[in-house]
C-alpha cells in the first residue's frame, strides 16, 4: 500500500466464499483516503473465509481474507456415499465447535501476532495459549505459520509434546469484551430550508489528515513574485509543434515541475520528512501534483524521479497522471512516495495560496496564477514601464526543521529558473 499508508477501507467484496479464484483474480475493492483500487490474488486457490466486511477499517499488515490453495476441489454426483460423507463431516464440525466452546481460550491476550487460521487451528485442537507461544515460528518476523503449528499437533499426537489436560467446565460464562458505547453525536442545527449533506468518506479522511498536519507541523509561508513572460512567449511559440511531434499537449505544469526539481537538487534538506524525532533525507525527488477531482476531493498522484526527466518526459508523466486522475484510474502506488508537493491554486484564478503541508513532507509550493500585469522594466538605456506576465509562488514549510532562510532561497531558487528560461530552447 506505499510508506504512507496505515489502514484502507473495504469497499466491495468482488469474491464470495466458496469461489474459485485464479491468480491476479480482483478479490475485493478498497479505498484510502486518495485512492480506491482493486485487491488481486497473488494465488490460485478457493476463498474460504472473509474476515472483514464491507466498511471496515483494516490496517496494513492484517489479514483479510484465507484463500485454500493446497488439494484439489472434485465435483461429484450426490450418491449416498457422498451423503454419508457430507453427514460425517457436519458431525466432526459440530463436535470442533463444542471442543472450541469447552476450551474458549483467548489467544488475543498474547503480545504475538496469530493468523485468524492459526488460532482456528489452536481452538480446534485445544491448544493452550501457553503452548501456543512456545511453538517456534518459521514465518515472517518468527511468525508461526500454518505449517507449524500443523507439525506441532503431529508431534503431540505422537507422544513427542504433553498434550494439555483440558477440563470441560460446566456452563462457565465466557467473559465478553465490554462493549465500547459510542458518544452520541449532536444533530446539526438547521433552520427552514437549509439541506444537509453528509460528507464523503473521502472528504471525512481528507478532513482529518489536514487537521492532523495542522497539529504536526508548524507551518510558515514565504512568498515570491516571478516573471513568466519568457516562459509563456516560449511555450505559445512551440505549442503546435509540441503536440504534433509528441502528441501531447504541453502546459505549464511540466515547465514548472522542472523548475522545482531543479531546486529541490540545489536544496537537498527540502527533500526530507519527518518521523519522531529523526529527519529522513530522501534519495529520491518524487514530486507529487495535487489536483481537484470533478466531485471537489483532491487527490496528489505523484512523478517519480522527477529530475531524471526532460521535458518532454515531464509532460508525459503529468499528462498521463492527470488524465487517469480525472478518470479515477490511479493505482495506489501512482500516489506514494512523494518527497515534495506542488499545488496549482492558479487554475481557479487565486493570485496565491498558503496551502497545507502533505505529510510527511515539509515543504508544499501553491503556484498562483498568470496575470498580465505593469511593471519596471530595467535597460541599460533606463527603465521604463512594460506590460509582462508575473505570478506569485506561495511556499510553506514546516519551521520545526526548515528554517525562514532555508524556506526563503528555495522558493527564490524557482524563481530564477523560471526567470531564466531559455526562450530559443529546444523541446
Amino acid at each position: 500500500m506505499g510508506e504512507s499508508v496505515a489502514e484502507a477501507t473495504i469497499t466491495t467484496w468482488l469474491k464470495e466464499v466458496g469461489d474459485t479464484i485464479e491468480m491476479d483474480d480482483a478479490v475485493l475493492e478498497i479505498a484510502t483516503d486518495k485512492v480506491d483500487s482493486e485487491v488481486p490474488s497473488e494465488v490460485e486457490g478457493v476463498l474460504v473465509e472473509r474476515l472483514f466486511e464491507v466498511d471496515d477499517v483494516v490496517q496494513v499488515g492484517q489479514t483479510i481474507a484465507i484463500i485454500e490453495t493446497e488439494g484439489e476441489v472434485d465435483v461429484v454426483a450426490e450418491s449416498p456415499k457422498v451423503v454419508e460423507e457430507a453427514v460425517a463431516v457436519a458431525a466432526i464440525e459440530s463436535e470442533i465447535e463444542e471442543i472450541k466452546e469447552a476450551v474458549a481460550v483467548d489467544y488475543s491476550e498474547s503480545n504475538k501476532f496469530y493468523s485468524p487460521l492459526v488460532k482456528n487451528i489452536a481452538a480446534t485442537e485445544g491448544i493452550s495459549l501457553a503452548e501456543l507461544e512456545n511453538i517456534a515460528g518459521t514465518g515472517k518476523d518468527g511468525r508461526v505459520t500454518k505449517n507449524d503449528i500443523l507439525t506441532f499437533v503431529e508431534d503431540r499426537k505422537a507422544g513427542k509434546v504433553a498434550a494439555p489436560v483440558v477440563a470441560k467446565p460446566a456452563a462457565t460464562p465466557v467473559a465478553k469484551a465490554p462493549v465500547k458505547k459510542e458518544t452520541p453525536k449532536a444533530a446539526p442545527v438547521v433552520s427552514g430550508g437549509d439541506e444537509i449533506i453528509e460528507m464523503t468518506r473521502m472528504g471525512k479522511l481528507i478532513a482529518h489528515h489536514m487537521v492532523d498536519s495542522v497539529q504536526t507541523s508548524a507551518h510558515v509561508q514565504s512568498f515570491i513574485e516571478a516573471d513568466v513572460t519568457n516562459i509563456w512567449n516560449w511555450r505559445k511559440k512551440v505549442k503546435a509543434d509540441f503536440a504534433k511531434r509528441e502528441g501531447e499537449n504541453i502546459t505549464f505544469t511540466p515547465i514548472f515541475m522542472e523548475a522545482i526539481a531543479k531546486a529541490l537538487k540545489d536544496f537537498p534538506m527540502m527533500n526530507i520528512s519527518v518521523s519522531g524525532d529523526s529527519i529522513i533525507k530522501k534519495k529520491n525527488i518524487n514530486l507529487g501534483m495535487a489536483a481537484a477531482l470533478p466531485d471537489g476531493n483532491l487527490i496528489v498522484p505523484v512523478i517519480k524521479n522527477a529530475d531524471q526527466l526532460n521535458l518532454v518526459g515531464m509532460t508525459k508523466a503529468v499528462n498521463d497522471l492527470a488524465t487517469r486522475a480525472r478518470n479515477n484510474a490511479l493505482k495506489p502506488d501512482d500516489i506514494q512516495g512523494g518527497t515534495y508537493t506542488v499545488t496549482n491554486v492558479g487554475t481557479f484564478g487565486s493570485i496565491m495560496g498558503t496551502p497545507i503541508i502533505n505529510q510527511p513532507q515539509v515543504g508544499i509550493l501553491a503556484l498562483g496564477a498568470i496575470r498580465k500585469v505593469p511593471a519596471v522594466i530595467e535597460t541599460p538605456d533606463g527603465d521604463f514601464i512594460g506590460i509582462r506576465y508575473k505570478m506569485f509562488l506561495s511556499h510553506s514549510y514546516d519551521h520545526r526543521v526548515v528554517n525562514g532562510a532555508l524556506g526563503g532561497q528555495f522558493v527564490q531558487r524557482v524563481q530564477q529558473y523560471l526567470e531564466s528560461w531559455d526562450v530559443n530552447r529546444d523541446f
